[in-house]
């Protein structure tokens, strides 16, 4: 009985050692792919990273990880017009069957899907900024996103009619759609602006518009997007997606 219980007390340590070893190289782990993620894609701060399943020294052995989740706030994406950028506010990824180096120089995920949002202040800049003619006498410009509920952006469109400026801003419903890189916003409806109405053509060119978002971390794409409270949330996916090297 005695030796028994020596056993089970060896057992017990054995596995508490197995268990702090596990976790002391996982979180190697995670701080030395986080350290390449940040590298490899230019990024002004470190991102999170999180391996997932236990034992993670299993899977290095094996030499694929099972499940990495990575996050990255405020990454710079670019947009393919004379370098400007559109700042995603918050990037989250997960990253299924993950192959690596020894050495995590190198890491690439079969799949990834994940989440993305831009706040309508930074698509805004998208739009134009300055008053454009719509027709003789009246010129107008987008000043405002919002959301406009049922998956809808709400369009704030300020007129100037005769030179003399509408004392609101005409509003409009509009889709927002991803095509290829590209989120596209769309009038549902066209707007008059002080009852002059205008020909189609003209009335888009100010309330329709795009934005090119490109080079996103790993050669991860645009899938999917919706109007939410504060802006818009994309959900991307990939395959043979490259963390590191």
């Amino acid at each position: 009985m005695r030796a028994l219980r020596i056993l089970l007390v060896v057992v017990v340590v054995l596995g508490g050692l197995f268990v702090l070893a596990d976790r002391l190289a996982v979180n190697f782990a995670e701080g030395e792919v986080a350290d390449k993620v940040k590298a490899n894609e230019g990024l002004a701060t470190t991102p999170d990273v999180s391996i997932k399943g236990f034992p993670f020294l299993t899977q290095v052995v094996g030499g694929s990880l099972d499940d990495v989740e990575l996050g990255i706030k405020d990454y710079q994406a670019a947009t393919g017009a004379n370098g400007r950028t559109i700042r995603i506010d918050d990037l989250q990824a997960d990253m299924k069957g993950v192959d690596f180096s020894s050495d995590f120089s190198s890491a690439t995920a079969s799949s990834a899907t994940g989440t993305a949002s831009i706040t309508y202040a930074e698509l805004l800049k998208t739009a134009k900024s300055e008053p454009t003619r719509v027709i003789q006498g009246v010129t107008a410009n987008v000043v405002g996103l919002s959301d406009g509920g049922n998956g809808k952006i709400k369009v704030a469109v300020q007129a100037t009619v005769l030179g003399t400026k509408l004392p609101q801003p005409v509003y409009v419903l509009s889709t927002v759609t991803v095509e290829g890189d590209t989120v596209r916003v769309h009038a549902d409806s066209l707007p008059s602006f002080g009852g002059v109405r205008a020909a189609e053509n003209e009335v888009r060119s100010i309330t329709d518009f795009q934005q090119k978002i490109d080079k996103l971390p790993g050669g991860i794409k645009l899938d999917k997007v919706v109007a939410a409270k504060d802006g818009v949330e994309i959900s991307v996916k990939g395959s043979n997606v490259r963390l590191a090297g």
